[in-house]
Parts: structure tokens; sequence; C-alpha cells
């Protein structure tokens, strides 16, 4: 193939845990299946990261028309992390897109807990150029179970967690993982849409995955069944999930803006069931289909209007009051230059803690005005992860602070219980 385009990946690496950068890991970029061919080897930084690198990757045109010349739409690469103290982190098959950043995270585990084996994780191929099976159609709105204290919507909550059953329901001996909610959603939109398509249509998508998701948390859809996971990774019942694989910032900042919202119709108290499909392999009438979303993007359709061209022109959003596993929700309104008052106070004692482990962020004086200082930190804190550095504290950058917070104030919590 030749590789006529170019496309961008940052590897994020952490010692035990979001919250933990690694500092100072070793990381080799090759092609895939050929270790002996190294394009980059860096150190990562004090949070835990490389820099941006360039690498080659296929045409756009390959990601913009389905199965477009028969060639891959991404380039494959493989990434070895290796840190004094940790087991070696092997994945293999990152996938690089044109005009697109894959950032790469990558957990390493201490010598002591597995006993010398390497970490290894493979890649699937994405949904819109593997074969995968297609959705069993199921009904747009569910009957809902009855009470039993596990239905996080009635109150409009989005869940700290989904549990992710890697392989159909029945299938006993397939491993569950524990995801932060938001992460699921960025998991499963970098599994199946390309992030180089237009905004709108990512949008689009990252709504119908969420509401998705959220419609088998609020009806209990499996719970009910008497199984102890929320949602599958199996395509046929549920979405592409695939543990430890990279996601794209382009989709990660979507994401970031929109997880506390969902679709929904007139009269209905549920997240809508929004099934689709690829479009081109497999046709879903009265369901999204994904290239076809694509398609109403490049023609300047908002995510909005996409979404009822399919799902009906009376579906609307709604947005969740509330997000478990956060000390404090949104303000409602963005903190910037000479805002002050007690979310301010409350924003600068998270950045204070999150640079104990970030010390890329610098401290600030918890007075409660958002001054330069404040400003500064801020746009350190989004370009250490990802989010648009504009020093402003919307609702994205106010609950990803939160998210961090709490991952390192566990890790803090964790290091006094054992020690």
């Amino acid at each position: 193939m030749a590789l006529t385009g170019n496309g961008r990946l940052r590897v994020d690496v952490s010692a035990g845990g979001l919250g933990m950068p690694a500092s100072g890991a070793l990381i080799r970029v090759t092609p895939r299946g050929e270790s002996m061919n190294i394009i980059e080897e860096i150190v990562a930084d004090s949070s835990g990261q490389s820099p941006v690198l360039n690498l080659p990757a296929p045409s756009p045109d390959f990601s913009m028309l389905p199965a477009a010349s028969g060639e891959r739409p991404y380039t494959e690469y493989d990434v070895l992390v290796t840190k004094e103290g940790y087991e070696d982190c092997e994945v293999r098959g990152v996938q690089v897109l044109p005009n697109a950043t894959a950032s790469q995270p990558v957990t390493l585990t201490p010598l002591s807990v597995q006993g010398g084996a390497q970490d290894i994780i493979n890649i699937a191929e994405h949904t819109l150029w593997g074969q995968y099976p297609p959705k069993i159609p199921e009904e747009a709105v569910k009957e809902l179970p009855a009470p039993s204290g596990f239905v996080v919507l009635s109150e409009a909550l989005i869940p700290e967690y989904m549990i992710v059953h890697t392989g159909t329901p029945s299938n006993a001996s397939s491993a569950h993982y524990t995801v932060p909610f938001r992460d699921y959603i960025k998991n499963v939109a970098s599994s199946e849409i390309f992030a180089n398509w237009p905004e709108e249509t990512l949008k689009a998508n990252v709504l119908a995955i969420t509401s998705f998701a959220l419609n088998r948390v609020y009806t209990e859809w499996y719970k009910s069944q008497g199984y102890s996971f929320t949602i599958t990774n199996s395509t046929a019942y549920d979405q592409a999930f695939n543990y430890g694989r990279n996601i794209f910032v382009e989709i990660s900042r979507v994401v970031d803006d929109l997880f506390t919202n969902f679709i929904t119709k007139p009269n209905i108290s549920q997240p809508l069931m929004t099934q689709y499909c690829d479009g081109r392999k497999v046709s879903c009438p009265g369901w999204m289909t994904q290239w076809g979303s694509k398609d109403l993007g490049d023609q300047g359709y908002s995510a909005m209007d996409i979404l009822k061209r399919y799902y009906g022109y009376d579906i609307y959003l709604m947005q969740a009051k509330s997000v478990a596993g956060i000390p404090s929700s949104y303000p409602g309104t963005p903190l910037q230059m000479w805002s002050s008052g007690e979310n301010v106070r409350t924003l600068q004692r998270q950045l204070n803690t999150i640079s104990n482990n970030y010390p890329l962020i610098k401290k600030v004086p918890v007075d409660g005005q958002f001054g330069d200082s404040t400003r500064q930190a801020v746009e350190t804190f989004q370009d250490i992860f990802s989010l648009p550095s504009d020093g402003v504290v919307g609702q994205s950058t106010w609950y990803k602070i939160s998210y961090i917070y709490v991952a390192v104030t566990k890790m803090a919590e964790t290091k006094v219980s054992v020690g």
C-alpha cells in the first residue's frame, strides 16, 4: 500500500492506573509485526506522554468512501513500552488514520503483580473494515423492569462505570472489564467510526452510541436476565468495544462535550435504543447508517438533522442532571478570566491536587479568583488531556478535571492504605 497520507500518534503511559503518569518510560514504535524496524524511540515526559508523532498513513480517500480501492483506511503500528520495575507492555495494531490523532493509552503493571509476564494487547480491526456480525434487531423502546435499585437514570444520572462482557451474553467464560463511562463511549466510537469524518457526523454517532449504552443501563437489560454485566462487546447484541485500543483525539473531544446528553422521544422515560449499522456491508432500514451519516455530514447537515433523518423528527436531546463519581456537578456557566467564587476555589483545589502527579501544571492560589495563574494551569491541563487549550473551564474541561482529580485522589489514598 502506498502511504501517501499523514497521521499522528501520541502515547500516554501510566504506572498502575489513571492519574499516575509513568515519566521516563521508554516508548518504541514499529510497523505492525516488524519489531526490528524502529520508527521512533522516545522517553515519556513528566506527564507520561510522548510528543505527537507524525507517521505515514494511507490516502484520506480510503476512509472517505466505503472499501475504496479495497485498501485498509489506516496504518497499523506496534507500540512497546518499558520501564524499570514494571512489566513490558506491547500494543499491537495501533490504528493511525490520515488527518487524525490517535492517542494510545498504556497502563504498566508493577513486576510483583504478574510475576514477569509481558502484557500484550491486540487491537482488533475497525468495524468499518473488518468482518463483524450484524446487529440483531430489538424494540427501540423497552418495557422497564420492576424497580430494584439499579436504574440510575430515574434521576437522569450518568453511571460512573460500564461493566463490559467480552463476547455473546451466554458465553460464561468471557472476561469482564469495568470501564469509566466516558472511556467506554470513546472506545466504541473509535472502534466504529472514522475520526477524520465531518464533526457533525462524529457528534451524531457519539449521541447514538451514548443513547444505546444508556438504554442498556436504564432498562437493566442484562441485569434483569440474571447477568452481572451492563453490556457486551458483541456487535450482534450491542456495540464494538476493544479493551486497550487507541482512541482518537477528535472523537475524544466530541465525547467530552456530549457524554451527558442522550436521545429520547416524547412520552417515553428512557434513552432511545438507537440501533445502527454501517449501511454498506449491512443494511438496516429505519436505523442510522454510519456511511449514510457521513454522507449527510458532507452535505452540511447538523448532528440533530442527521439523527432526525433516521430516528424520527420527534426526537430530542435530554441532559443528565449529574454524573456518578464526580464530586461536583458542572456549575452551568463557564469559568474563565475574572470569574470568582466557590466554584473557582473548587477548581483551584482540584488543579493543585492534580499537579502533585502532573508537575507541568503549576500550583495556584486557592483564592476563588480566576486570574492569570489559574488560566495558565487550566491551559496546561487541557493540553495534557487533549482538550482545546483555551483556558476556559466549560463543561468538558470541568468534568475532565473532576475525573482526573478523583483518580489522583484514589491513587493517593491507596498509597496511604498500603503504607
